[in-house]
């Protein structure tokens, strides 16, 4: 640490009121994209402090990250020796982000080998800790890089799921770093549940979260569908990602960026999501349907485009039920001890409504809110109760719907 940052850490200076972060860089092609989430980090009123790994300045110099952060830039512990960072940095951390992280940092962190200035501040850290893993498939699926992966997380660490995609050359596959806004988030959610012992209070379970609304065709260029943005959905699975879980995100027609960490499905239909939701509960510890899961669907596809004809009036429209997923799987779970969870939206009687549709549905529990035209749909924020099968009820003030989400899982997870 440099010593104007001592001086304002030892006299409430500016770095004293802002949350200090920690970004290593390992050395990987994808540390270039380490520049943008530093300066998100940095917008966002963090005090950040970059640690590379000698390799990682192979691709992105010290003078780019001591630039963009405002701290010298060192990756040994023999640099500023006098002021011991290689204790002082990682104690004085509130986050420790480490993105990419390739495998052998991955490997160095899970046996604590401390080779360098990044590996030894991972081993003084009492804050949070995120990896964010990038490398080929072949090395993310290895037997050992799996093995430190569970135990840096049975420690508590968050490692990130990599997302698929193009790798470096012409390689696809998974192992690609998520996108620096998902990572931001990630980073943002472990903040604001605090210490380290808050963290990974859903690490090792398996979640499913439908999100987004279906569409059921009527003919090649029409459908039925409803003005649901998936934007709950995809909080619910940002902060489950953010509390240690695997996450399977089924999404219906949403166009949102995949969460960090998060395994998505994409859907279009009811019957489709029905199928994406039975095959992922399999193994799963809680569903959560929030997927605003149409009723009905037409009884008859039209192959072409229906013509408008001059002087007659459209044919009336003949509608068949969709499967009833929520209640499927309440009666019939595929684990014992599966948590379920269900969305209401309603219009009028909010309450006396969800409430028969909790005994109906037989879930564990049941978001209900107020829905309309300006309403929660496409909203940044909600405003629900949640009902739960054993007539408790949890009232969520209006606000963030990660705020709900929060809320959902920390009812989830003393049921599990």
């Amino acid at each position: 640490m440099d010593e104007a940052t001592v001086n304002d850490t030892a006299s409430g200076g500016a770095a004293a009121g802002r949350p200090r972060v920690v970004l290593g860089v390992s050395g990987g092609i994808a540390a270039y994209k380490a520049c943008e989430l530093l300066r998100r980090l940095t917008e966002s009123g963090h005090d950040v402090r970059v640690v590379p790994t000698a390799s990682a300045l192979n691709f992105v110099g010290a003078a780019t990250w001591s630039a963009l952060s405002g701290h010298p830039v060192s990756t040994e512990v023999w640099t500023d020796v006098h002021e011991v960072p290689h204790v002082r940095i990682g104690q004085q951390a509130d986050l420790v982000v480490v993105a990419p992280a390739t495998a052998d940092v991955l490997a160095k962190a899970a046996h604590g080998l401390a080779d360098d200035l990044l590996t030894n501040t991972l081993l003084t850290a009492r804050c949070p800790v995120v990896f964010a893993p990038a490398m080929h498939t072949e090395m993310w699926e290895h037997p050992a890089t799996r093995e430190n992966v569970s135990t840096l997380r049975s420690r508590g660490a968050l490692v990130i799921e990599p997302a698929s995609g193009r790798l470096t050359g012409v390689d696809t596959g998974k192992g690609r770093l998520p996108e620096p806004a998902e990572l931001f988030e990630a980073c943002r959610r472990v903040l604001a549940r605090g210490g380290a012992a808050t963290v990974a209070d859903l690490a090792g379970r398996h979640v499913v979260v439908s999100a987004g609304g279906t569409r059921e065709p009527l003919d090649p260029v029409r459908y039925l569908g409803n003005r649901s943005s998936g934007k709950q959905g995809y909080a619910l699975a940002r902060v489950a990602a953010a509390r240690g879980a695997r996450v399977t995100l089924i999404e219906a027609n949403t166009g949102l960026p995949d969460p960090a960490g998060v395994d998505v499905v994409r859907v279009g239909t009811a019957v489709q999501l029905r199928e994406a939701v039975l095959k992922a509960a399999a193994d799963a510890d809680a569903v959560v349907m929030a997927a605003a899961v149409a009723d009905f669907r037409p009884a008859e596809y039209a192959g072409g485009k229906i013509k408008k004809k001059e002087g007659q009036d459209p044919a009336p429209l003949s509608l068949v039920r969709n499967p009833d997923i929520l209640a499927e799987i309440s009666a019939d779970r595929a684990n014992p001890g599966q948590v379920v969870v269900g969305f209401a939206a309603e219009t009028d009687d909010v309450l006396a409504n969800g409430r028969e549709k909790l005994r109906r549905k037989g879930c564990d529990l049941l978001v209900v809110n107020e829905v309309g035209e300006r309403k929660t749909f496409g909203s940044e924020q909600n405003e629900a109760v949640v009902l739960a099968a054993d007539g408790g009820e949890t009232p969520v003030p209006y606000g963030p719907k990660e705020a709900l989400a929060e809320i959902v899982w920390d009812l989830v997870a003393p049921r599990l």
